[in-house]
């Protein structure tokens, strides 16, 4: 088949791998110069399989109204005027009961141990370098509350071949001593043994160089889509700035702008563009080796070869970017604060960066076919999009060769 993939991020790349792998002609299309150049770009560079945690949960209620009214460093909520927030916040609170996010936290695990798995194959495979490692993490928890609701998440997450346990702030400043030079309200701390590492915007860059050399595809930089035209409910084409396509099968890997292109066409996607940020800085005087989390801040600081990657918040601003500076200096000075030694907060260049989250209200990303034959998605990863990209890109083009011979 002819098969077309809309986005060119890590999602998008890994999903035309797998397509290509199984003998599929491929052609990717962005709108950017190159691959990776959106969210995937630096996020925080975690692959956190562990750390699948439903953002809609029962502990999430309490807080909706200081981050509504601007009580929260970690939020900032300035949405638009217009009926998608109203939508995806009431289906938000409808999984925030205990029994929705276990299941959704469950179900995202299953998915991301299979990627692991996965991304260790591929690497085998490949064999590129994207400063990946294996790291372990250490989720910091500040209360007796997030201490009780995490060791119960724990218990059921070993059940399902998670090595993750809580630990006492002891043991982990023995399995991460630059702990000791953080200044934190902890009281313990979540530790997972299988976590990794890795650059996603090099390793998105190294697959596409690895799929042009090996491969029968096509990556279209620098073309807009138009739009995704339907006919009977079926595909009928793919119209570009350019061109027009007439691929046998179209795959949306758009994150948080997959709404544009599907609800003219009668799909509805229910994803909202969540922005994070992050600075990469040269090492400190006491680098962390381990990532960690900051729970209370919604921050992440990961090592990434001679790098610190300090990445985090999560704020509703619909596809806003005109704060992204402030917000960047926010970050700074709350890492600053938090880890003063981690990373050299004073170097002249510190990467900034911006990206929208295509977040789902259930945390679950959309994979597979849907009603209007040969229109498949791959989307809405939330924060996960590196961590799930190749449990993802496998499941997709496996549904894919599904429908074809079925």
């Amino acid at each position: 088949m002819h098969v077309m993939v809309l986005g060119a991020g890590v999602v998008g790349v890994t999903t035309a791998y797998y397509l290509a792998e199984r003998g599929h002609t491929v052609t990717v299309v962005d709108r950017a110069s190159d691959v990776a150049s959106g969210s995937s770009g630096r996020n925080g560079g975690q692959l956190s399989y562990s750390f699948t945690d439903a953002m809609a949960s029962p502990a999430m209620l309490p807080k909706l109204f200081p981050i509504i009214f601007g009580g929260s460093t970690a939020f900032r909520v300035k949405p638009p005027l217009d009926a998608l927030p109203a939508r995806w916040g009431w289906a938000f609170l409808r999984q925030c009961s205990s029994h929705s996010a276990r299941s959704n936290t469950l179900a995202v695990l299953q998915m991301a141990l299979r990627s692991s798995a996965l991304l260790a194959e591929l690497r085998s495979r490949v064999q590129f370098e994207f400063s990946f490692r294996k790291a372990t993490k250490l989720m910091l928890l500040n209360s007796q509350s997030e201490l009780k609701a995490s060791e119960e998440v724990c218990a059921a997450k070993r059940q399902h071949g998670c090595k993750v346990r809580v630990i006492t702030l002891a043991e982990a400043e023995k399995i991460e001593p630059a702990l000791a030079h953080i200044d934190s309200r902890s009281i313990a701390a979540v530790y997972s043994e299988d976590d990794e590492v890795g650059d996603s915007e090099t390793f998105t860059q190294q697959l596409r160089q690895w799929l042009t050399a090996n491969h029968d595809i096509e990556f279209c930089f620098d073309t807009s889509i138009d739009r995704i035209r339907v006919e009977k409910r079926k595909l009928y084409s793919v119209e570009t700035d350019g061109s027009t396509f007439k691929p046998d099968a179209v795959v949306v890997c758009l994150g948080a702008w997959s709404n544009r292109f599907l609800k003219p066409i009668g799909i509805k996607a229910n994803i909202y563009p969540m922005r994070g940020y992050s600075v990469t800085l040269p090492l400190g005087e006491k680098p962390s080796s381990v990532s960690i989390t900051d729970l209370e801040n919604k921050m992440v600081y990961s090592r990434l070869g001679d790098d610190i990657r300090i990445a985090g918040f999560a704020d509703i601003v619909g596809f806003r970017t005109n704060a992204d500076t402030n917000r960047v200096h926010t970050l700074l000075s709350t890492a600053r604060k938090f880890a003063p030694e981690i990373a050299d907060y004073d170097a002249n260049s510190v990467g900034e960066w911006g990206g929208f989250r295509p977040m789902t209200p259930d945390n679950q990303p959309l994979v597979g076919p849907t009603a209007t034959e040969g229109v498949y998605l791959n989307t809405g990863h939330g924060m996960l999009g590196w961590t799930l990209a190749c449990a993802t890109g496998h499941d997709l083009a496996n549904s894919l060769e599904k429908r074809q011979t079925g």
